[in-house]
């Protein structure tokens, strides 16, 4: 079952031909200028990331055997319900790596970059980090493999997940009405890409939003509260190879910087929130205080 190979042969079709409908649409129906630079930025960076992804490969596909050769049980694929829980356990195991890697720093440090973009567009789908393989999101999904999932389909869901968030990255679409309470939307996913105190961290969910509403991370777009678009505190380049290690410089300085084992530990798998380099941004009263812990 290789979905994501059916996908390839019209996604590169598709995707070219929506942002330029979308570049249109910025210049000739709303009159405003198209976050050009911030498109290109998000290209360069998704061929930087081309390199380590092809190694994605030979380190998972080892581990995928193992797992799959000491699973617990066979859930066969051939029918409705087997699809379903394939499914639903993609999207669960998604979600918990996606919340994970806004409330580990170690995580974050990779995934920061999908949130760099400071004008959502749908360019931004493609500005992901180069250094997932190291980073270890992808352990998330290996229960799947011994509970019984072919790695394969494991591998052609999250596939589907990630290319039905392509269109999420846009400011064009409005709410979509009772679809808003089972699935993730643009207006969901815009909320996720805020820097505003009120929708900060929220909706992680990958096709579906019911992982937020139960787990309590949901949030709603409020046309009372105009987005922020980006990181809480930006970057300020759109160098692609600033935006993609940026993070991890910052997380080997404060490593370096902390003066107990335990805050150097907090410094790389703590909440990003709790890092020295935050902690600059706010004031020097607050460096002192987490030096000292």
């Amino acid at each position: 079952m290789h979905i994501h190979h059916h996908l390839y042969h019209w996604i590169y079709l598709f995707i070219p031909g929506s942002i330029l409908l979308e570049i249109l649409y910025f210049g000739v129906i709303q009159h405003r200028s198209y976050p050009f630079q911030e498109m290109f930025a998000s290209i360069v960076i998704w061929i930087l990331r081309m390199p380590l992804r092809l190694l994605r490969p030979l380190i998972l596909a080892p581990i995928g055997y193992f797992l799959w050769t000491n699973r617990v049980t066979t859930i066969p694929l051939d029918g409705p319900w087997g699809l379903l829980l394939l499914f639903l356990g993609t999207e669960l195991t998604y979600y918990w790596m996606h919340r994970a890697s806004h409330e580990v720093r170690w995580l974050w440090a990779s995934h920061m970059v999908h949130h760099t973009p400071e004008q959502i567009h749908l360019a931004s789908a493609f500005r992901l980090g180069a250094t997932e393989l190291f980073s270890g999101g992808w352990l998330f999904h290996l229960p799947l493999y011994w509970l019984g999932f072919d790695p394969l389909a494991v591998s052609g869901m999250l596939a589907v997940n990630l290319f039905y968030q392509f269109w999420l990255h846009t400011d064009l679409i409005g709410r979509l009405g009772p679809l808003e309470w089972i699935f993730n939307t643009p207006s969901h996913h815009r909320v996720h890409h805020a820097s505003n105190p009120e929708y900060l961290d929220r909706n992680y969910g990958g096709i579906l939003i019911v992982w937020d509403r139960l787990f309590g991370t949901f949030a709603q777009e409020e046309t009372h509260t105009p987005i922020t678009y980006g990181l809480v505190h930006p970057i300020g380049s759109l160098n692609p190879l600033k935006i993609l290690f940026h993070e991890w410089i910052a997380m080997g300085r404060d490593f370096v910087r902390a003066r107990t084992a335990r805050e150097r530990v907090r410094q790389l798998f703590g909440r990003p929130a709790d890092s020295l380099a935050g902690a600059m941004a706010r004031s020097p009263r607050q460096v002192m205080a987490l030096g000292a812990d």
